[in-house]
């Protein structure tokens, strides 16, 4: 047995003496020093975190939360430690104290986040701090650290390099590769879990558990790479991947939610000491949120969202790069202070077109954020040969969905509309509006 397989945890995924069950009928294997993790308000926290925000608009079962998740990536570390083990060259490269940090990492990779943290960080304003830091933060000045110290013996830091891709030594940049790369355990998780919860089947039609088994390093031995037995799953994964961001986390109605949201915190003057918008929880969020707004124009805005009786934005237009490349490259990927001011360029048009007296912040353009989507770049291994190629070079699914611009399919231009001007727009085409908004940026 190699000393990876003697760590207690992968010890302890193969024959647990206690568990916790999570859906869909997964036994995470506990031991003391993981239980000592979950007891601390950190971790905790995470049980009143929903993993998925707005998506529950429109698929009510998706309330699941980042602690539900934050155990299943645990578990899938697990499954990929104990698989990895069994090549030599990785066993050779992965020592126990790196490959339990692993594991931490794994296990609280969520305790910097916050409610909708991902829609609000895409704004990237100065006084938002990324979620990453937070959870340095954290790790450094909450008792998890004790726990880190004390009963695994690792120093917090070494977490957060493996968090953050800091890791300066090839088992530190393996382990970091494992937690966020193409294949990795947070996507094995999330795709399964959030299509699980949200009742569709999309995120668990790929073969994960032959995937997993077919995990090993890459030629250069600095990240994972998959045996040929494991290309069909890859490819699933892919497919998964897509059609739950064009379904799910990119639906239009969920869309809206963001986008209202987003345009209501940029209209705050965000204090970034203000440390109770990253310690708050979802029930906290929304009364911060009404609070926070009170006297500003995007008081309405935030009521509409969080009050009690909901009215999002309706859907104007909408087009992807293929529907409309120029128009699309010139509003994607553009700060988010230049999207407010075209928004209510448009607005502006749009109120002299109808003759209808429609506000700056009646109108929201909701584009894909500055940062891209990774890539799917993985390679496939031929123990025999000692060879490798790009799994891109030979399965025309990952070159098409995920080697060309993954988000020029699914992440669209959408221009949401107040609902008092639904039906006025209904006959009004928006890309005219739009090219005059432009030209008077």
């Amino acid at each position: 047995m190699t000393p990876l397989l003697a760590i207690p945890e992968i010890q302890a995924a193969s024959w647990p003496r206690q568990t916790v069950r999570i859906p869909d009928q997964q036994d995470i294997p506990l031991t003391p020093r993981v239980l000592a993790i979950l007891e601390t308000e950190p971790m905790q926290r995470l049980q009143r975190l929903r993993q998925l925000g707005f998506v529950a608009l429109v698929y009510p079962g998706a309330v699941h939360t980042r602690w539900e998740h934050s155990l299943g990536v645990y578990r899938s570390a697990l499954l990929f430690l104990r698989q990895l083990s069994a090549d030599k060259r990785f066993a050779r490269l992965m020592d126990v104290k790196t490959a339990e940090a692993l594991i931490v990492a794994a296990l609280v990779h969520d305790i910097g986040h916050w409610p909708y943290c991902h829609p609000i960080e895409d704004l990237r304003l100065p006084s938002i701090p990324p979620h990453e830091r937070l959870a340095h933060e954290v790790l450094a000045h909450s008792p998890i650290a004790d726990v880190i110290e004390r009963d695994w013996q690792i120093d917090p830091q070494r977490v957060c390099d493996l968090l953050n891709g800091d890791a300066t030594d090839d088992a530190g940049r393996l382990a970091a590769s494992i937690l966020s790369g193409p294949i990795d355990v947070d996507k094995i998780d999330y795709l399964y879990r959030d299509s699980l919860h949200c009742g569709v089947p999309y995120g668990r039609n790929f073969d994960s558990p032959r995937l997993i088994n077919s995990l090993t390093l890459n030629r250069d031995q600095t990240g994972i790479a998959i045996t040929r037995k494991g290309r069909t799953a890859a490819e699933l994964m892919v497919f998964a991947r897509y059609v739950m961001f064009s379904e799910v986390y990119w639906h239009h109605a969920v869309r809206s939610a963001t986008a209202m949201l987003q345009r209501a915190f940029f209209g705050f003057a965000i204090d970034p000491s203000a440390g109770l918008w990253w310690r708050s929880t979802d029930d906290e969020f929304p009364a911060m949120m009404r609070t926070a707004a009170v006297g500003l124009p995007v008081a309405p805005l935030v009521e509409e969202l969080f009050g009690t009786q909901r009215q999002l934005y309706k859907r104007w237009e909408q087009f992807s790069f293929f529907d409309n490349p120029r128009l699309y490259e010139a509003l994607a990927r553009q700060p988010y202070a230049w999207l407010v001011r075209c928004s209510e360029q448009i607005a502006q048009e749009l109120a002299r077109e109808l003759q209808l007296p429609i506000k700056p912040i009646d109108i929201l353009l909701d584009a894909p954020p500055v940062g891209v989507e990774v890539q799917f770049k993985v390679e496939v291994w031929d123990e025999a040969a000692q060879t490798s190629q790009a799994l891109g070079k030979i399965s025309p699914v990952v070159s098409a969905l995920a080697e060309r611009q993954f988000d020029d399919y699914v992440k669209q231009i959408r221009l949401f509309v107040h609902p008092r001007w639904r039906h006025a727009v209904q006959n009004c085409s928006a890309e005219p509006i739009l090219r005059r908004a432009l030209t008077n940026m």
